[in-house]
């Protein structure tokens, strides 16, 4: 029968699927999405499929067939809906993966963070502070050279003392200003200046230019400090103060025109410089010796209330 329509031929299910494509072309939908959709209606929706196709009683194997490919369909839409969504959730993943990837460090880029810390101690600062301890040696052997009491060696030891001195005032300026601060700095500078300032001390005292007690009180002093300084460390930093910046000024003079031989009324200078170094000089340890009390009785309390506080 040639003559009859596809959609009489298929039946009532022939008519329900042309139908359907109809109205999913009119709308923009696909027609297996729209069967899908009916398919996922579970029960009911079968039965509603199901319904017209027994009460034709025309055609039931049109009504069989039709609900076979709303099965199918439905079937083949949810598949392509798991498909789909698990494309999606693959693609987030690989998206976290990315973001989380970005917010970790790589391994080179820790390697190379370390390679650049180590060639940054071989900045000028620090360069200043090995040529201070370099001077130490050389110090100690123009001072002590011929017997330690020809003006033209003593000349020479006072030049490398003020060499060092100098240096001690740059070093700290450049790392603070161009960001050169180093672990190795802060261990070597304190080293530095101590070292240069005691050799020249112990020589003074050794030729009899210097009395023995002034060198005590003044190495005395500078060690006390630096140890009462890693005492009270847990409980935070003693800052230099302004009395301990003039006392290493008045110490370096003092000191220098002790290395030279010097006589008449400078000799006689020196000696009063020397009087306001050892001053000086024990004002400010007692200064350091309360202000490490301080800090710790501070740090204490504060640890305290931070107990008490966990506490409650």
């Amino acid at each position: 029968m040639t003559g009859v329509p596809a959609s009489a031929a298929g039946g009532p299910s022939g008519a329900r699927r042309a139908a359907a494509g109809t109205a999913a072309a009119a709308s923009g939908t696909a027609p297996g999405a729209a069967v899908a959709r009916s398919a996922e209606g579970g029960p009911s929706g079968a039965g509603h499929a199901a319904a017209p196709g027994a009460g034709s009683g025309g055609a039931p194997d049109g009504g069989h067939d039709g609900a076979v490919d709303a099965g199918d369909c439905g079937t083949a839409g949810a598949g392509a809906g798991l498909g789909s969504g698990s494309g999606e959730a693959v693609l987030g993943a690989e998206a976290g993966g990315d973001v989380q990837g970005e917010g970790k460090t790589p391994r080179g880029g820790k390697i190379a963070a370390a390679a650049v810390n180590q060639a940054s101690v071989w900045n000028i600062a620090n360069l200043l502070t090995m040529l201070r301890l370099v001077l130490v040696p050389a110090f100690v052997a123009l001072m002590l050279a011929d017997g330690g009491y020809d003006p033209a060696w003593r000349s020479l030891a006072w030049a490398a003392f003020a060499v060092a001195m100098i240096t001690d005032l740059f070093d700290g300026h450049l790392a603070r200003t161009y960001n050169l601060v180093t672990d190795f700095g802060k261990i070597a500078d304190p080293i530095a200046d101590k070292a240069i300032m005691g050799a020249a001390l112990i020589c003074l005292s050794a030729l009899g230019d210097l009395p023995w007690w002034v060198t005590g009180v003044i190495l005395g002093r500078e060690l006390g400090v630096t140890l009462l300084r890693f005492l009270v460390i847990r409980y935070g930093v003693i800052p230099a103060s302004r009395g301990g910046k003039l006392k290493t000024l008045t110490q370096g003079v003092a000191v220098g025109m002790y290395v030279l031989a010097l006589t008449g009324w400078l000799a006689t200078l020196r000696w009063w410089v020397m009087a306001a170094a050892v001053v000086l000089t024990v004002v400010t340890g007692l200064d350091y010796v309360k202000q490490a009390i301080v800090l710790r009785r501070q740090g204490i309390a504060a640890r305290k209330a931070a107990l008490e506080e966990k506490e409650a």
